[in-house]
């Protein structure tokens, strides 16, 4: 097999928020850089491919009247065989991931592409497309304005409720509500805190028990799987926050659930986050940068080399053409 230019677009420094949790479920160490690239690189490595790394701080995209370009630390991009693009971020990204879909004009292939990125990272997107494609989630309500809070908790069935942004991750910017005196307290700051004005409101599925299961899922299948469960006095079961997991094997309706909500927004490699409720597995949230540190420790599985295996399965087609 021919070596292969694999190249990662790093967003690590766009938006460097990397908590001293995640560092440590990583094998991060305080005085030591933390490169969450690192897995990849490793597997690229392995596979006996070259692994190309464009810290997106260095790019600039070039126009020329009727030319596009990139140029990284003021020189050309001679380009890559397949790129996959690492950002863990949701502020401006539609404006910060438009270096993805100049990458794409240029033929290389892509994976994530720009716009499922911008779908999974955008809950309100996320949901209308699963929604249409008769994907279950969780009973949701959009709001903007404090009279219509009441009704919107009737909605989705009474409290307690769970509140979240439309662009968090990691669990960020979520949280539980048991009653309305404790709403009205709670929601003037999650307002000021959001950007964009708007907040979900959606159902407390009680029958998790704090639990959710992760669905690793690489091309049309989900290579490796966990449940993860919320510590003592939280209910959110994010690794980065403190949770704890352990090795899953997911039912074939969850895999197959799991393998059509990536499908449908388009996306090749994705973090699906199920939890089991009274009616059948509903679909949390869909991350198109999921963790690969996490769910490697806890599973045993390469994850990482499972992607780069089907990124060079993807550049090797797109070759042939």
């Amino acid at each position: 097999m021919d070596q292969l230019r694999v190249g990662i677009l790093d967003f690590s420094n766009v938006n460097p928020v990397v908590s001293t949790v995640v560092q440590r479920l990583s094998g991060g160490k305080a005085g030591r850089a933390f490169n969450p690239n690192r897995r990849l690189q490793e597997a690229i490595k392995a596979q006996g491919h070259r692994p190309v790394v464009y810290k997106v701080e260095n790019c600039q995209m070039f126009f020329d009247i009727r030319r596009a370009e990139i140029l990284y630390e003021n020189k050309m991009v001679k380009g890559c065989d397949v790129l996959l693009p690492r950002l863990d971020f949701c502020e401006g990204i539609d404006l910060e991931i438009s270096i993805i879909k100049q990458f794409q004009l240029m033929g290389i292939p892509v994976i994530n592409k720009y716009l499922p990125i911008a779908r999974a990272k955008n809950k309100l997107r996320t949901m209308q497309v699963l929604t249409k494609m008769r994907i279950p989630v969780p009973k949701t309500i959009v709001i903007r304005r404090f009279e219509y809070l009441d009704n919107a908790v009737k909605k989705v069935g009474g409290y307690p409720i769970i509140i979240k942004s439309p662009f968090g991750t990691e669990g960020r910017e979520v949280v539980i509500i048991e009653s309305r005196r404790s709403l009205y307290s709670a929601l003037d700051i999650i307002w000021k805190q959001s950007q964009s004005g708007i907040i979900l409101i959606q159902e407390y599925i009680s029958e998790a028990t704090g639990s959710d299961y992760r669905a690793f899922v690489v091309g049309d299948r989900v290579v490796a799987s966990m449940k993860r469960t919320a510590p003592e006095g939280d209910f959110r079961s994010n690794l980065s926050l403190g949770g704890y997991a352990v090795p899953v094997k997911l039912s074939s309706e969850e895999e197959s659930l799991a393998v059509r909500a990536t499908r449908v927004l388009g996306l090749d490699v994705c973090g699906v986050d199920i939890l089991r409720g009274r009616s059948g597995p509903v679909i949390l949230e869909m991350n198109a940068n999921p963790g690969l540190e996490g769910i490697s420790n806890v599973t045993g599985i390469d994850v990482a080399g499972e992607m780069i295996r089907y990124a060079v399965l993807v550049a090797n087609k797109n070759m042939r053409k």
